[in-house]
């Protein structure tokens, strides 16, 4: 008799350890899904920010380019030159020492 109520005892205590992991557990997921939800709508927000801005700067550059065409193809070409400098300096092949 005193075997049969200590195995139930344990088997109760072993049911109520289980139900607060389970509560644990349950907690946990809910928490981590909140926060995933808000990490998604952040990168949505941020996206919706830098595309209005790329927008925004297209806009600006066809202004400019508009008002001011002959010193746009000037900075246009000084700017493909200054990079196949760079470019040039960068894939040179090395002499030896």
């Amino acid at each position: 008799m005193f075997e049969k109520s200590l195995a139930d005892g344990a088997a109760h205590s072993a049911d109520l350890a289980l139900g607060s992991t389970q509560q644990a557990a349950s907690h946990a997921l809910n928490s981590m899904n909140a926060a995933l939800d808000r990490g998604v709508e952040r990168v949505r927000e941020t996206t919706h920010q830098v595309r209005d801005s790329a927008l925004r700067a297209s806009d600006s550059t066809i202004g400019y380019i508009r008002d001011e065409p002959v010193k746009s193809v000037l900075i246009a070409a000084a700017t493909g030159a200054a990079l196949m400098a760079v470019v040039s300096l960068l894939t040179r092949p090395r002499g030896r020492n």
